[in-house]
């Protein structure tokens, strides 16, 4: 059934007219009369009672006039929706991300402008170290990952790295830690012979390599007494006097009990957190690329 048909009996049907639906519809009467004949043959019933004076529906023409203009919203709906799949606006966009990045404004905010733009793309967020998300990337599980790291993460032709935001780095100690009294911006050097918790190698991967490296740079090396896979036991065990740590400055927005922020004040003392997505990407993932690029420095 030629959906021009559903159209053409849904315009007679509405105007009671052959000559004003055929006005309506932009065509001559007879090749109107002709389709709503042809029509009626396929269904083989009869959908119009026609006089001289008049046209009136039959019982079988009002009871397919409502289904033929559902199939009619339905096509346009199947249209739009096909349309609207390949400018990216509708579908599921994987997204991986480091623990730390919800925490950072620019970040959250980007993200809840995104879904109210797109509210029929399903962000399928998922929390990964870097290292997970770049196999993952490469095996297509996920669309775009966002992952922390001094230096760019090592990528092959098929993927691209950019460069999202920097942060400031803060030491979190206890509130009553020493380091709580000089008073002043902290430099790495000021954390020699202190004990040190850290994420564990897998979470703290372009991270930690990036701390072991200013200590190094600053003349001692760290002496690492735990590691955490998670922040929440990062900071627990900051909190318990087990040892200091370094951290983001986004992450000082979590304010826990018996901890203090300190500045780090160098200009290699800094975060970099780094869009990863693919070459030949989806166009759902095209867009969200599009929406995160103002917060790139």
């Amino acid at each position: 059934m030629d959906l021009r048909h559903l159209r053409y009996f849904i315009s007679v049907a509405e105007e009671m007219h052959f000559g004003r639906a055929a006005h309506r519809l932009g065509i001559s009467q007879p090749p109107l009369s002709q389709q709503i004949r042809l029509l009626e043959e396929e269904m083989g019933v009869r959908l119009f009672d026609r006089t001289s004076r008049r046209v009136q529906l039959t019982e079988a023409g009002r009871m397919f006039l409502p289904q033929a203009r559902q199939t009619i919203e339905q096509a346009r709906h199947a249209v739009e929706i096909a349309q609207r799949a390949q400018r990216g606006e509708v579908g599921t966009l994987a997204l991986g991300f480091t623990a730390s990045a919800p925490f950072v404004p620019a970040i959250a905010s980007e993200l809840h402008r995104f879904q109210q733009a797109f509210p029929e793309i399903h962000l399928q967020l998922v929390e990964r170290d870097r290292e997970t998300q770049l196999i993952h990337l490469a095996e297509r599980k996920l669309d775009i990952g966002i992952m922390r790291g001094f230096l760019p993460p090592m990528v092959d032709e098929t993927l691209k790295a950019t460069l999202l935001l920097e942060e400031p780095l803060l030491a979190a100690v206890r509130s009553d830690h020493r380091l709580v009294t000089l008073g002043r911006p902290l430099t790495i050097r000021d954390l020699a012979g202190e004990p040190f918790v850290l994420y564990e190698q897998s979470w703290g991967i372009g991270f930690n390599e990036h701390l072991v490296t200013l200590c190094r740079n600053a003349g001692f090396e760290m002496r690492v007494v735990n590691e955490a896979t998670g922040l929440a036991t990062l900071i627990g065990l900051v909190a318990a006097g087990l040892g200091l740590t370094v951290i983001a400055t986004s992450l000082s927005a979590l304010h826990p009990d018996n901890i203090a922020f300190l500045p780090i004040e160098q200009p290699d003392a800094i975060s970099r957190l780094w869009l990863v997505h693919h070459v030949e990407m989806s166009a759902a993932a095209q867009l969200f690329v599009d929406a995160v690029a103002p917060v790139a420095i």
